[in-house]
């Protein structure tokens, strides 16, 4: 049988959404590789999407419905038919629904696909039936809410106009590993004559690749931000007609950044006082001025304030006016698809009371104390026995024996072990799906190039067959993908004007309809004023170590997982290093006694485990970095870095605070 090419759109959670050509040969993918003809892929991939057929066929996938014959924990499972799980599984949840009412079930899930099929409308099971809302807080929340509260549309400057701008600064993201596609666009502008900035509390790949690295303390970014607002104020460099016409609030804004010297900030920051002034007047002198930021800097206890404070700094000078100015977050909001029907969302309106929600960054205390209790999990397209916080309660949680719980899966994680049921899952070549993106503004449909593995099924069709069984009538959740997409398309915004699902199967993928050079912000925002707010001035909430947990523990992505998506890989997990290290300043580990290549015990407030120290210049004093979501089995003590983490909130749109864990190091050798 001769290979085939057919093109494909990542699936994964990352800003690119990069298409794909795969060769597939009979039932197997051999390759991918990146899609020359997207303006954003550019004919490359990540290390990680190239290692892609070997999930796909990875010996740990699950291919048959499995049901659980040992303790919850210990992964024991026997093979059952699609049938006997399905129709056990529907018992079960009559029974507790009978007893323990709707909102005792909960669906826990997140981006491990982002087509919106299978992403989002398994909801609508859940939500026909009036279970639990899961509040999903994990990523982004803190940093939509401070943007919407600031901009109102949740989108920004093109990345396609980037080559244009004439300073940039990438604030908070590890660009060159979390979007991998914005590095030519990067590259270009510097051709061009502009100059790049890396603001980040560790030296990693993107710091390298920046004209300078300014490091930062970790959950001080509003501190800097304000410190860059007073130099360019007091410079008189701030945009006054702009301020006048786009803006609210500026006159309060001022006084709080007026109050922000340079002393006080290299005091919080640790970024001299001299390089806070520069900066700011770079920043203002050269007008087309663009702020690449992340998710990363909002997982503070002010993570949501510390955003706000960065990016108004283009509103501050009028950087939106210039040709690649501005800032960029997300370009998400773009994509203005009819989502009435998506996940069921028309059936919360019909609710008698608000649903109970739980947010899924507290999924550990929900499981234990949460009352009435939750008695019925089901978990798909995430593995929160590793990748939620406070992972003590989370793994108590899923061992009550009271708990039933599924998970639909590509791979057998750390959560299946505790899966009264694990139903296998089909993966993005085999299933159709629309896709949009959140680092650049095209819309994709993907559809299925290979049949499932073994009897691998789609989350929806598992939720679909439950529905019939349980008797539920509600017509979207039987809906298939073509039917999902059609609705999402039927919408008369113009920027998906002529976008048809018939067009978007011939092309594979389309531009929305936003003109080249659009330049957001500069006759409108969408707030409810119609203008930037620069009122209330955002807060300045730091992240305080204390002296029993003295340093400050950071979590970022790693270059070979996305999440704990490839945790499984074996040659990802070797080209990572082969276990999780961290990375520790020279003066932390004298101050601790630890040495290079050792072995130590991190303690945080919540709990401890080991790892060994790579000691590095690469973090600013008083950080300690661990990049990474692994799995458990590589670490020392087979222990996840989430042990660690605790469940506090952003003060903006309840989200997590990963990066803001006070911990201490004891030596082990």
């Amino acid at each position: 049988m001769q290979p085939r090419q057919a093109r494909a759109t990542c699936p994964l959670d990352c800003p690119d959404a990069c298409s794909l050509l795969v060769t597939l040969e009979g039932n197997r993918l051999l390759e991918v590789k990146g899609d020359p003809a997207h303006p954003i892929t550019r004919g490359f991939a990540c290390v990680k999407t190239y290692r892609y057929p070997e999930r796909q066929h990875h010996p740990l996938r699950p291919l048959y419905p499995l049901r659980r014959v040992g303790r919850k924990g210990e992964g024991r499972f026997e093979r059952v038919g699609w049938t006997e799980a399905l129709d056990e599984i529907a018992e079960r949840l009559r029974q507790i629904l009978a007893e323990s009412g709707p909102e005792a079930v909960l669906p826990y899930h997140y981006a491990g696909t982002m087509g919106l099929m299978q992403y989002e409308h398994p909801l609508a099971f859940f939500r026909a039936l009036g279970a639990s809302e899961l509040e999903t807080t994990i990523c982004a929340t803190a940093g939509r809410a401070a943007w919407e509260a600031t901009y109102g549309h949740r989108f920004g400057t093109d990345p396609e106009e980037v080559p244009k701008a004439r300073f940039i600064l990438l604030w908070g993201i590890n660009s060159l590993h979390t979007h991998t596609h914005l590095t030519p666009f990067l590259k270009e502008a510097r051709h061009n004559g502009a100059r790049i900035v890396h603001i980040d509390p560790y030296e990693n790949l993107t710091s390298r690749f920046a004209d300078e690295h300014i490091k930062i303390r970790p959950g001080t970014d509003a501190a800097l931000a304000y410190g860059m607002a007073r130099a360019i104020i007091q410079a008189g460099l701030h945009d006054r007609d702009y301020i006048a016409r786009m803006t609210t609030g500026f006159e309060a804004f001022a006084q709080a950044a007026l109050a922000w010297t340079p002393e006080r900030v290299e005091a919080v920051t640790g970024v001299p006082a001299a390089t806070v002034e520069r900066l700011g007047l770079e920043f203002a002198q050269a007008r087309a001025s663009f702020i690449r930021t992340s998710y990363g800097l909002t997982r503070h206890p002010g993570g949501g304030s510390a955003l706000r404070a960065v990016i108004l700094l283009p509103a501050l000078t009028g950087a939106w006016q210039y040709p690649g100015g501005g800032a960029l977050l997300s370009t998400s909001g773009a994509f203005a698809l009819n989502r009435k029907f998506l996940g069921g969302q028309h059936l919360l309106a019909r609710r008698p009371a608000p649903p109970r929600r739980v947010n899924m960054t507290q999924l550990g205390t929900a499981l234990t104390a949460l009352k009435p209790p939750i008695r019925a999990l089901f978990v798909f397209n995430s593995n929160p026995a590793v990748i939620a916080p406070r992972s003590d309660l989370v793994q108590k949680g899923l061992l009550r024996e009271d708990l039933f719980t599924v998970v639909l899966e590509q791979a057998l994680t750390e959560t299946t072990r505790y899966a009264d049921f694990v139903l296998p899952a089909t993966t993005f070549l085999e299933h159709p799906d629309l896709y949009t993106a959140y680092g650049h503004y095209y819309l994709s449909w993907n559809e299925a190039l290979l049949p499932p593995q073994g009897e691998a099924r789609p989350n929806t069709w598992v939720f679909a067959e439950l529905g019939r069984r349980l008797g539920l009538e509600e017509p979207t959740l039987y809906w298939d993908a073509e039917t999902l997409a059609r609705s999402l398309l039927d919408t008369d915004h113009p920027w998906l004007e002529g976008i048809t699902l018939e067009r978007l199967k011939a092309e594979g993928f389309v531009r929305l309809n936003i003109p080249r050079g659009y330049q957001p912000f500069t006759e409108q925002a969408g707030t409810p004023s119609g203008k930037i707010a620069f009122d209330p001035p955002p807060q300045v909430i730091l992240t305080e170590p204390t002296a029993e947990f003295p340093l400050i523990l950071l979590t970022p992505p790693a270059k070979h997982f996305l999440n704990s998506t490839y945790g499984h890989i074996e040659r990802l997990v070797r080209a990572e290093g082969g276990e999780p290290f961290l990375l520790v300043h020279p003066e932390d580990a004298q101050a601790f006694g630890v040495k290079d290549g050792a072995l130590v015990r991190i303690r945080s407030p919540h709990g401890a485990v080991v790892r060994r120290v790579r000691v590095t210049e690469a973090p600013i004093p008083g950080t300690v970095v661990l990049e990474g979501t692994w799995w458990e089995a590589p670490a020392p003590d087979g222990k996840g870095i989430n042990w660690l983490t605790g469940e506090h909130l952003t003060d903006l749109g309840a989200g997590s605070t990963f990066h803001s864990n006070p911990v201490r190091l004891e030596p082990l050798d």
